[in-house]
């Protein structure tokens, strides 16, 4: 990591409420110290790129895939971790909730000893300065599965852990309303016959039933009593929405149709949706589109998920194709909403006295590239 200038300038500014050609001066603490006009100043020439906030990821499952590259493989999981870091900070994310699963399938080929392995070697990185980003840790708990409070207690007293989502991806409900859809998706996945797809969709509903309603509500009391942020995930319903009210929810991530984002929103929950949602124009699963919530005005924060670099594409294609969004806005779904969200007040925007978490952005036809990025004024990538 290396120091940083004191002044970045002759850069496109993207401020909370507009875009100023002009520069940008750090103090000391790796804090903003100000937003001045054009200057000759010597520092940092940023050639006439956007100069933006780091991107905050809060929900980013990306990380397996290092310390899983194949069936049955297992990478060394500081290794993984960096590997990882180094895509999250190169698309431009300087702060990223890494989210580790807690309750799985019975055939899954993780378990919760590698979350803790992935846990700790996040933790061993931060500690001795082996990452970019600055990382947090984000639990996926299946409130379905019959060992998630036993796989939570593995992570008890972890300051690390700040969000946690409250997921339940049952056959015939919230991500998997139609059967005929989760059918497509698993089938093709597990290989199974018909005969044995209507088994397992009888097995899953019937655990479901007896085992997600306590999980959820006693995972919520929980994180309440750690002062854990709480996510909900899939809300289909006002049903679904009216149950996440009740558990003090600040974020309903990926809600699956307009009436819950609408709802969600109305409540005070941060609605969070896939960028790769908005990069392609539509969800890969068939449900309510990204892109359709932000029209209605019910879209709050992005997540790159599955892909890292699409955090940073998405807020630059919602600021060119949809008219009411204008690139200040788009870029907050991803820096500052997110941070206040999850109640990290010192970063998420280009304001005196927070942190000097910035990205130089060059823009190429519609695809931008980052050219630079700085974690507390201090060159990361």
């Amino acid at each position: 990591m290396s120091t940083q200038p004191k002044v970045f300038k002759n850069a496109k500014l993207v401020l909370p409420d507009d875009v100023l050609n002009g520069s940008l001066q750090i103090d000391e603490a790796g804090l903003i110290a100000g937003v001045a006009s054009p200057t000759e100043t010597d520092g940092h020439d940023c050639d006439g790129d956007y100069l933006l906030p780091g991107l905050v990821e809060l929900h980013t499952d990306h990380l397996e895939t290092h310390y899983a590259p194949r069936p049955k493989v297992r990478w060394n999981p500081v290794s993984a971790v960096q590997a990882h870091d180094a895509q999250i900070a190169c698309a431009g994310i300087t702060t990223v909730f890494d989210a580790l699963r807690v309750g799985m399938d019975e055939d899954a080929d993780l378990r919760y000893p590698d979350m803790r392995k992935l846990a700790d070697a996040i933790e061993t990185g931060q500690q001795e300065h082996r990452l970019r980003a600055d990382h947090f840790i984000h639990l996926r708990c299946e409130v379905s599965a019959p060992d998630v409070l036993e796989a939570f207690k593995v992570f008890e007293d972890d300051d690390s852990i700040r969000l946690i989502s409250l997921m339940d991806h049952t056959p015939g409900q919230r991500q998997f309303v139609s059967l005929d859809a989760y059918k497509i998706y698993y089938q093709g996945k597990k290989g199974f016959s018909d005969a044995q797809m209507e088994e397992f969709i009888r097995r899953r509903q019937e655990r479901a039933s007896g085992l997600a309603p306590e999980n959820r509500q006693k995972l919520s009391e929980i994180a309440l009593a750690r002062g854990i942020a709480i996510a909900s995930h899939d809300d289909a319903t006002q049903d679904h929405v009216d149950e996440a009210i009740n558990l003090n929810t600040k974020i309903a991530e990926f809600p699956t149709t307009v009436e819950a984002a609408k709802a969600s929103h109305a409540a005070g929950m941060a609605v969070l949706m896939g960028a790769p949602n908005v990069v392609r124009g539509g969800s890969h699963s068939g449900n309510v589109s990204a892109r359709e919530l932000a029209e209605a005005g019910v879209l709050d924060v992005l997540s790159s998920d599955y892909v890292p670099v699409s955090l940073l594409q998405a807020s630059f294609q919602l600021a060119e194709e949809i008219e009411s969004i204008s690139l200040p806005k788009a870029v907050a779904m991803v820096t500052s909403t997110p941070a206040n969200a999850i109640g990290l007040s010192d970063r998420g925007a280009l304001s005196p006295g927070l942190r000097a978490d910035l990205i130089q952005v060059k823009m190429v036809g519609h695809i931008p590239i980052v050219r630079g990025v700085w974690r507390e004024g201090r060159r990361v990538a």
